[in-house]
């Protein structure tokens, strides 16, 4: 008896393929992008242009026939725009405050940083993981990415965090102003550490983060931004970290990394006040898998699988949530730490910000 070879649907295969094109076009996208970006190809578009391939190589000291291929591939996939009359290129008003506004809340350079030199160097121990499920820890990932994390981060913290995402918890805006006092766990080069001290100069903060070498930046950081007298930073795990009866604790971006989900929570239960306020901000996911099966998601999948996944099974995951766990599996294991009280305060297309209270 034979069998039937399956009926291929022409059009669902001309779409695949159109996908895996444009998928190849902006493995190629993100590196050249990044060149773009370090070699200050954008910002000088954006400041003197339309200028051609030979102009555009004079103001960046480049050579024009790179920089000629570089603008054709850039114009192909909608970065820049040409114009075909004076064989210019230029950015638009939207495609400047994409690649060129590093306080555009809008600005994307920082996710294309350093991304096949990050990329390259763990893949081969992610795809080993694959096999053996051990974990990649973020210490062992390679340092392009933890400032590559914190510039993509920074500009929607900047935009958003004192004047939309503060004021939407209950009376935490009132108490920082008033003086309060405030642990960022998991803060990274301590960007949102460094936002909220210059917002609320009678609060007192702590940054707290594992990895070493960032809160060494870190400090650097507060020092640069005049707020060292009120700012500390501190090396220590989401779970041990010092302080008691803090009226906040925030982590940004960072509890779907920690392995063990619950523990945190019950250890930010411990060192909350009795009145105190958890502000959890997560990459934004909807609570069916369906529902995140779109470019966003596509993304934070991405992310996923090879820095947060990595590191919630390097520190023993139970369980691993992923950067989509999405608000409903956030409520269960923050619930299972001790706090009675949980709500999604407000929203942005990339975030969830939470709220959490004893």
């Amino acid at each position: 008896m034979s069998i039937e070879e399956p009926t291929i649907d022409e059009e669902q295969l001309n779409e695949l393929v159109g996908t895996a094109v444009s998928d190849l076009g902006g493995a190629f996208q993100a590196a050249l992008a990044d060149i773009g970006d370090t070699l200050g190809l954008y910002t000088a578009l954006a400041d003197a242009g339309p200028l051609n391939a030979g102009e555009l190589a004079e103001h960046t000291d480049t050579n024009e026939r790179y920089i000629r291929e570089w603008l054709r591939s850039q114009a192909a996939g909608g970065y820049v725009t040409y114009d075909s009359e004076t064989a210019r290129y230029s950015l638009s008003p939207e495609q400047t405050v994409v690649l060129a506004d590093e306080d555009s809340p809008a600005f994307m350079l920082g996710g294309f940083q350093g991304t096949n030199t990050v990329i390259a160097a763990v893949q081969d121990d992610i795809e080993a993981a694959f096999r053996t499920g051990e974990g990649v820890g973020w210490h062992e990932q390679h340092p392009e990415l933890f400032s590559a994390t914190e510039r993509f981060y920074k500009p929607s913290y900047a935009a958003s965090l004192v004047d939309e995402w503060i004021p939407a918890l209950d009376g935490v805006d009132a108490r920082l102003k008033a003086g309060g006092r405030l642990a960022d766990v998991g803060c990274g080069h301590g960007a949102s550490t460094i936002i909220m001290a210059e917002a609320y100069p009678d609060s007192t903060f702590v940054g707290i983060d594992y990895h070493e070498h960032s809160i060494d930046t870190a400090r650097e950081r507060a020092e640069e931004a005049g707020v060292a007298d009120r700012v500390d930073f501190e090396v220590g795990t989401a779970k041990e970290y010092n302080g008691s009866e803090y009226d906040v604790v925030t982590m940004f971006d960072c509890y779907h990394d920690m392995g063990d989900p619950v523990g945190v929570a019950a250890h930010v239960r411990e060192t909350l006040a009795a009145d105190g306020t958890w502000m959890l901000v997560e990459p934004f996911a909807n609570d069916r898998v369906e529902d995140n099966l779109n470019p966003v998601g596509r993304v934070f999948y991405g992310f996923s699988t090879m820095f947060c996944t990595p590191n919630s099974l390097d520190q023993g995951a139970d369980p691993a949530l992923g950067a989509q766990a999405g608000e409903a599996r956030l409520r269960e294991v923050v619930t299972k730490g001790g706090f009675s009280h949980f709500r999604r305060a407000t929203e942005t297309p990339f975030n969830l910000v939470l709220e959490a209270r004893p």
